[in-house]
């Protein structure tokens, strides 16, 4: 009996254990939220930085070699007493520009591109803290200024993918459900007669973990939508929310450009050639389980070779490089958003100056309109009004990564007034499948 009773209590000490353990890794910890915060401050200057490098003549492979360059600078510098303490790149920096989807980031070896005026540049990168991930993307028009406005096709996606962001903003809180998501970003592209690039995947992320378990998915697949299940968002949890948007059909293809970025997987094959353990060996000590690329390896001829056989049995998975039909344009946000007692805090995620584009297409819908302008913060129950307070948290109104309503019956594009000194500097420039 006494034996039967220890062995409980011992089971039921070590369950408590592991579920302090479990909780102190979540944002329900100040020192995890601090974390997710140093993450994304630095992911946002170094969004920042690639922006402005963004111009007429630029080159991509320089550019996202610099962006991966500084992402490991700026968190080199954090934690530098503690060695425990994991950080580095969670996501290579990846320019996709017009009909490209997404995750084009050439090697050294690999042929060029350079920017033009009026190209559509998605800017995809991240890094981590300790395991805490903050990613982000961010699309915008070469040249493009208030006297240049972007019209046309391009416009569209933009402005759809933008909005369409806001809202899933607003969306992902407890008690909803990811298809409310998946519905309204289906809505607001078909406002600016446009597609959501069909089968991309917003994840639950948690420490080390960039795809989770819970799922948004923006306009399944025929196979996705037989898998997909209903799931409710909960308090405490962190979304890596990616929206796509393209002014064509929406359909993925893959490119024959070579696949640069990968994954490892948390699967265990013993391989065959030298070359491919140590490559994995590698990936391993450097990125666990964080997408990287060949690039970042001194001797990008091995790490080529090696990742073959890696890729082959499953060890890695590989994110390959997407396009549209040659002629359309595809936009993408993305923001790293932790769901928190007080409400939806987004720690990653540009706003854009909404004077620079102009469409012939408008948000018409009273539902959505109403849903982009609210707020993200949840009221706070105030004992004593004072007079001239709501009481509410910051709205769309007030947020300078949200959209303004100005007030006009059609929802037009007019910018919050406090993204214009954020936004100035790109008058020059402005997943995962």
């Amino acid at each position: 009996m006494s034996s039967s009773r220890s062995s409980s209590v011992s089971s039921a000490s070590g369950e408590s254990t592991s579920s302090k353990t479990a909780q102190d890794e979540t944002i329900a910890s100040d020192l995890v939220v601090t974390k997710y915060k140093m993450a994304s401050e630095i992911t946002q200057r170094v969004l920042r930085e690639v922006i402005d490098r963004c111009v007429p003549g630029a080159s991509i492979k320089d550019t996202c070699i610099y962006g991966d360059k500084r992402l490991d600078e700026e968190t080199l510098r954090v934690f530098k007493k503690d060695k425990e303490v994991k950080k580095g790149i969670a996501f290579p920096t990846c320019l996709s520009i017009n009909n490209y989807i997404c995750h084009f980031s050439p090697l050294v070896s690999d042929p060029d591109m350079i920017l033009k005026d009026d190209d559509v540049v998605k800017i995809d990168l991240g890094c981590h803290i300790d395991g805490y991930v903050a990613v982000v993307a961010h699309t915008l028009v070469v040249g493009a200024t208030r006297e240049k406005k972007v019209t046309g096709r391009r416009a569209d996606c933009i402005l759809a993918a933008y909005y369409a962001a806001e809202a899933a903003l607003r969306l992902i809180k407890p008690t909803e459900h990811n298809t409310a998501v998946t519905e309204v970003i289906d809505r607001i592209a078909s406002a600016y007669h446009c597609k959501p690039v069909e089968g991309m995947i917003s994840y639950q992320m948690s420490r080390g973990i960039i795809d989770g378990e819970k799922k948004i998915y923006q306009n399944p697949s025929e196979m996705q939508r037989r898998d997909i299940e209903k799931q409710e968002f909960g308090l405490h949890e962190v979304y890596a929310v990616d929206v796509l948007v393209s002014s064509g059909e929406g359909k993925p293809r893959e490119t024959d450009i070579r696949t640069t970025v990968y994954k490892k997987k948390d699967f265990i094959y013993q391989l065959r050639m030298k070359s491919s353990r140590v490559f994995l060996s590698e990936v391993e000590k450097r990125f666990t389980l964080m997408p990287f690329t060949l690039r970042h390896f001194e001797d990008e001829k091995r790490a080529r070779m090696g990742v073959i056989e890696c890729a082959k049995h499953d060890l890695v998975e590989p994110y390959p490089v997407y396009q549209e039909k040659d002629g359309e344009f595809v936009a993408e946000f993305k923001f790293t958003l932790l769901l928190m007692p007080s409400g939806q805090m987004k720690i990653t995620g540009l706003p854009i100056d909404l004077d620079l584009y102009e469409s012939e297409y408008k948000i018409t819908d009273s539902d959505i309109k109403q849903l982009l302008t609210s707020s993200t913060q949840k009221k706070k129950k105030n004992k004593k009004k004072k007079k001239g307070t709501t009481g509410q948290g910051a709205s769309a109104l007030d947020n300078v990564e949200a959209v303004e309503d100005d007030g006009d019956e059609d929802f037009e594009d007019e910018p919050d007034n406090k993204t214009k000194s954020k936004s100035a500097k790109s008058k020059k420039t402005n997943k995962k499948a």
